[in-house]
């Protein structure tokens, strides 16, 4: 009874009109009032740009705010899997997607030292596209959100940088945005965080992170592809390193597994001792390493594993990396965060556009994905043991016979495909029987 009255009081002050005049004296000096929005989202990548889609198109007011003025950043994953590709169908947008130039990864093998072996083979999920789809992620951006600017409910705000919440008596009212015209206030009913690991709606919403300790980071760099280079998916682990080569198409993006915090050390010995250790774990690269003439083409990403304890406070969700930073291992990130994006639009929709929604909506998403989001951190934890192994061997790596054993398990590539393909529990996209434009379901 104590939750039912609290949330009757919480769900009176998400729907009133203005705050308190106390409370805009408080606010830090704005240029101007933007006219308020039912949801306003915090970061354009792939859980923000999905999200305010599939508000959009069920009728539901949006404002998507973009700190940058353009998606083009090359240390965003490339990754697009099967579940996503089959959301996209589900939305009646595949085929144009696919016309996208891209790649794709049909079987994800490895190498391990001299033993190459496949780990996944997608031709037998349960989807419509059954591989994963390669492409930068800008493009996925551009072209989710050139089909979103086409309802009239959605709106793109690039070069806006969240700074700062809108609260008052525990409850967040819209954001502060820094724009190139000065500071503005947004008023909304609803404030999504999707602004990633280092999220300003997290902080601002003083949501408590639990850390998971992580033992490595990853070198970003890419190095020129030719023809007769290997199509799939392929890792290659050797010499106390791992490589991952993402093809795309023209070049392959590279991610050089090294151990948490050792990059200093590896820039003191030496472009040429970084070019010769990649040359030694992917032997058919020699011949095109020299490429990485400067250590400003190598970018450092900083590998996280961590959770928030509640997604969510009266008028702010948090979801993606805001809520949940996951490790690069199985290239899953974009795509969990995507299942975030549909299952918050499916949960949320209907109180949004009819004006009902109550915190009890808001925890609901975090009770609904936890679980699944859960499960593969701790798959991740697990892969992190390994990995570390790797970079504290010493010498050529030999496949453990354990590893050479279960491989050939009969099923063990289609469970694995599921596994990455599909994740733990995939989402769908919803019918709303209220949308108010075609196409909506």
């Amino acid at each position: 009874m104590a939750r039912i009255y609290h949330d009757a009081l919480i769900y009176l002050s998400l729907t009133a009109v203005e705050p308190p005049a106390t409370f805009l004296r408080r606010m830090p000096e704005v240029n101007d009032t933007v006219p308020k929005t039912t949801c306003c989202i915090i970061g354009g990548g792939p859980a923000g740009i999905m999200l305010g889609f599939l508000l959009a198109r069920a009728g539901v007011s949006v404002t998507v705010l973009e700190k940058h003025k353009d998606f083009f950043r090359d240390f965003r994953g490339d990754t697009i899997h099967p579940s996503t590709l089959e959301l996209l169908y589900e939305l009646g947008l595949l085929d144009k997607f696919l016309e996208i130039r891209h790649s794709r990864i049909t079987q994800a093998s490895a190498c391990i030292g001299d033993y190459a072996v496949t780990i996944a083979d997608f031709s037998h999920l349960p989807t419509h596209a059954k591989y994963i789809a390669l492409m930068p992620q800008w493009d996925f951006l551009d072209f989710i959100a050139s089909e979103a600017a086409k309802l009239p409910t959605f709106t793109l705000r690039m070069g806006w940088e969240a700074t700062d919440l809108l609260q008052n008596g525990g409850v967040t009212r819209g954001v502060i945005a820094r724009t190139p015209d000065g500071t503005v206030k947004i008023p909304a009913t609803l404030t999504v965080g999707c602004d990633g690991r280092h999220a300003t709606s997290r902080e601002a919403g003083h949501l408590p992170l639990i850390e998971s300790g992580v033992p490595i980071d990853v070198l970003w760099l890419r190095l020129p592809r030719h023809d007769s280079d290997p199509e799939n998916g392929l890792g290659y682990v050797n010499y106390a390193r791992l490589m991952v080569l993402i093809n795309r198409i023209d070049y392959f993006q590279v991610a050089y597994i090294i151990e948490k915090g050792t990059f200093p050390q590896l820039q003191q010995a030496g472009l040429k001792d970084f070019q010769e250790s990649m040359a030694r774990i992917v032997p058919f690269l020699a011949d095109r390493v020299g490429e990485i003439d400067s250590w400003d083409k190598v970018k450092l990403l900083t590998v996280q594993v961590n959770r928030l304890t509640h997604w969510s406070s009266p008028g702010l969700l948090c979801i993606g990396d805001a809520a949940h930073a996951m490790s690069p291992v199985g290239g899953i990130g974009i795509n969990i965060a995507l299942q975030d994006a549909v299952a918050t639009a499916n949960i949320l929709s209907e109180a949004l556009y009819f004006n009902s929604l109550t915190p009890h909506h808001l925890r609901q998403v975090q009770q609904y994905r936890e679980k699944a989001v859960r499960r593969t951190q701790a798959f991740q934890v697990f892969a992190h043991r390994i990995l570390n192994r790797v970079l504290h061997s010493s010498g050529p790596v030999h496949a453990p016979l354990i590893l050479r054993f279960v491989t050939h398990i009969p099923g063990f590539r289609h469970v694995m495909a599921r596994l990455i393909g599909m994740g733990i529990q995939p989402e769908h996209i919803a019918a709303h029987r209220h949308a108010a434009h075609p196409g909506a379901g």
